[in-house]
Order: structure tokens, then C-alpha cells, then sequence
């Protein structure tokens, strides 16, 4: 069977938040798709609101074929301390998302975000993940498909980090701020500071300051 005429795109979000997991979604954009997201609103989840990306992401799910990747603090921290670098763990994130969607369709293009060395994540894939073509550029995200997996893997952390402050009953912020530091002091005042784990990823220069 030829592969369909079309794209995958994935994106990550969480990177930069303190609290909650990482998550990466990849989404498969047939080509006469394109259009339809774009007029649908479909662009780079930073550049929407928190309620627009819920929307959005309803839609690129019934429209298009899509996988996420969640990685939660706890397995965050784990894989953090295992692979000692950031890049390598979205690598092995972005790698996952994309042999994941390639099981379910059949694609020659994949277009990712550039994020450190482009080998980092060509040297993560697996088999199906060798024989594509892979692009990784910055601003990958004005590509439709990109900007597609950015709004789903956004909305998935939204969720998630909302389920985990209710499980704990404490508000946890979005972001990295002297906000999300106060909220850390308060998290590990009820839990204590092992309890950390299990909500942030740790290797942020933020948890030196909710420990003090």
C-alpha cells in the first residue's frame, strides 16, 4: 500500500511548566485536511487560550488521526535522572508519538520542532520512525500538522495538571514563577518535600527555591 499524501506533526507541551506532566502528541494531517484546521482556528496552542485549545482539540481529534505520549512527574523525574538531559528525553517522547501514529497510518513525512541536536531524535526512532522523511526546523509549528499536535498535547496537560490538583487540593499553577514557588512551599508544607515528586519535575532551578 502507498502512503496517503499528508503529514505527521509532532509537538510537546509541559516543558516549561513546573508542575504536572510532559506531554507529546503527534497528529496526522491528510492534505485535504489542511485547510479545513486552518479555518477551523488550528494554530500553535501558544497563541491560544486555554479554552480555545479544549475546542480545538475536540476537533483535530474527530478529524485527524493522533497519538499522545503522557509522562508523568513521578516516570518524568525517573527518566530525567536516567537519560540526564532534557532533549534526550523528548527525544524519546517525540520518537514514542511517532512510531505510535506510524502503527496507525502510513506516512513518509514527519515535521518536528527543532529542539538540541537534530541526531538526538533520529537516533531515537525504531524502525517504522527510519524510513521517513524527518524535518526538525524551528517555528515548526506554522506547519498545520505541528500546530495541530501542539493544541492536543496542550489540552492533555491542561487536564492532567487540573486531575492532579484536585487529587492533592492545591491549585497548581502553569509556568515556572514566583507564583508556582509559593504554591510549592504550601504543596510540600501539607505533604512534605518527597511528595514533590510526584507533581513537579525536579531538575528546575524552582525546586531549590520551594525547598530553600
Amino acid at each position: 500500500m502507498s502512503p496517503a499524501t499528508g503529514q505527521i506533526g509532532v509537538d510537546e507541551s509541559g516543558k516549561g511548566d513546573y508542575f504536572g506532566p510532559l506531554v507529546i502528541a503527534g497528529v496526522y494531517v491528510a492534505s485535504e485536511h489542511e485547510a479545513r484546521l486552518r479555518a477551523a482556528g488550528v494554530r500553535d496552542s501558544k497563541t491560544l487560550s486555554d479554552k480555545k485549545v479544549a475546542t480545538l482539540a475536540a476537533y483535530v481529534r474527530t478529524t485527524c488521526p493522533s497519538t499522545l505520549v503522557v509522562i508523568g512527574p513521578a516516570r518524568y523525574n525517573s527518566l530525567y535522572d536516567a537519560l540526564g538531559n532534557l532533549n534526550r528525553l523528548l527525544a524519546w517522547g517525540h520518537a514514542r508519538a511517532i512510531e505510535n501514529l506510524l502503527a496507525k497510518v502510513s506516512c513518509e513525512r514527519v515535521v518536528s520542532d527543532q529542539f538540541g541536536d537534530e541526531r538526538l531524535l533520529r537516533q531515537a526512532l525504531m524502525e517504522k520512525g527510519r524510513t521517513v522523511t524527518l524535518v526538525q526546523k524551528p517555528r515548526a509549528e506554522e506547519e498545520v500538522a505541528v500546530a495541530a499536535a501542539s493544541i492536543l498535547a496542550r489540552a492533555e496537560f491542561l487536564q492532567r495538571l487540573q486531575q492532579l490538583s484536585e487529587r492533592y487540593g492545591v491549585l497548581l499553577p502553569k509556568g515556572a514563577n514566583s507564583g508556582v514557588i509559593a504554591v510549592g512551599k504550601e504543596f510540600v508544607s501539607r505533604y512534605g518535600g518527597e511528595a514533590l515528586r510526584q507533581v513537579a519535575k525536579l531538575h528546575f532551578r524552582t525546586t531549590a527555591s520551594i525547598l530553600g
